[in-house]
């Protein structure tokens, strides 16, 4: 990145920010201190207001903003196309909001340039599974959006596909704080701290049923503004699968979210997935057949065979 670039890059950094360190912006665009010492000093003799406090940081005067930017090809082609994309995965309410957006770009691109993004636009299309989604999960995004952004906790009764213990599926009542939603391979699911299990949890949101606001509010954990990757409990149980060669293509276009690497071996394609619980590819295993062979674990294997003869057992 040049200069010019960079300082432009540094005043949408503080004004979608806020208030950042020196070594914050050394680290965003991997350069020294001293050099962003000297880029903020170009800024404040060039007119843009500003503000450092010892030990704070930098932040621009409360009030300023950047004239409207312009975009090249590259840059309002790929806002379109997330509106477009944004378009079909959410509710109504953020669907027309994601739509006013992409016309406001539009309108203010050059003739030249709208009719090239237009081109563009026309030729890349994105298809999602679940489209626009249900109106149960519309419903449910909204009130988790607001419920997020009021800090109120949720009640809900949750589907657990299965027990460890029993192995049987179990429905229980829930109040949570939630703290983010992620789309997850198009499935919707929410980060919330669980008062039942008193601790963080991922909840699936069409697992979710009877959700309702609670008056109770909450304090967002001050981590959350910068998170550290997604923790989860260790995938401390190994297993490698062994799967013949000629599958490899079909596992690469449905690869399980697992699976650590994958081999070529001379007997076929070994793949390694660390996991919590054996369950958690029981099923994906299972949907290969006579395709895959679990060489370890063995409690695996005995799992998977116990499974196989109940599912004989059944068509008989």
């Amino acid at each position: 990145m040049n200069r010019t670039d960079r300082l432009l890059a540094i005043v949408l950094e503080l004004q979608g920010k806020g208030r950042q360190r020196a070594e914050d912006l050394a680290r965003t665009f991997e350069t020294s201190k001293r050099t962003i010492y000297r880029d903020i000093q170009a800024l404040c003799e060039s007119g843009v207001p500003v503000v450092s406090i010892p030990g704070l940081g930098y932040s621009l005067m409360e009030g300023y903003f950047l004239p409207p930017l312009s975009f090249s090809t590259s840059e309002a082609t790929m806002l379109l196309l997330g509106s477009d994309l944004m378009a079909q995965y959410f509710d109504a309410q953020y669907r027309e909001a994601a739509l006013a957006a992409a016309r406001k770009i539009s309108s203010v691109l050059p003739q030249e340039l709208r009719a090239e993004v237009g081109y563009l636009q026309d030729n890349i299309i994105f298809v999602t599974s679940n489209a626009h989604g249900s109106l149960e999960e519309q419903g449910k995004l909204q009130l988790l959006r607001r419920a997020i952004l009021d800090r109120r906790r949720v009640s809900f009764t949750y589907h657990q596909r299965t027990n460890p213990e029993s192995g049987q599926n179990v429905v229980t009542p829930r109040q949570a704080d939630p703290y983010r939603l992620v789309s997850l391979y198009g499935i919707w699911n929410l980060i919330a701290y669980c008062h039942l299990r008193q601790d963080r949890r991922h909840f699936r949101l069409d697992r979710m049923e009877e959700l309702q606001l609670c008056p109770n509010t909450f304090e967002r954990p001050a981590e959350l503004a910068n998170p550290p990757a997604p923790s989860e409990a260790p995938r401390s149980i190994v297993v490698r699968v062994l799967f013949p060669a000629e599958v490899a293509r079909w596992l690469r276009e449905t690869p399980n979210y697992y699976m650590t690497t994958s081999e070529k071996t001379a007997e076929g394609l070994l793949v390694t997935l660390h996991v919590r619980h054996e369950r958690d590819i029981l099923q994906w295993l299972l949907s290969w057949g006579r395709q895959v062979r679990v060489l370890e674990p063995a409690s695996l294997r005995q799992r998977l065979a116990e499974e196989a003869r109940a599912m004989l057992r059944n068509a008989e």
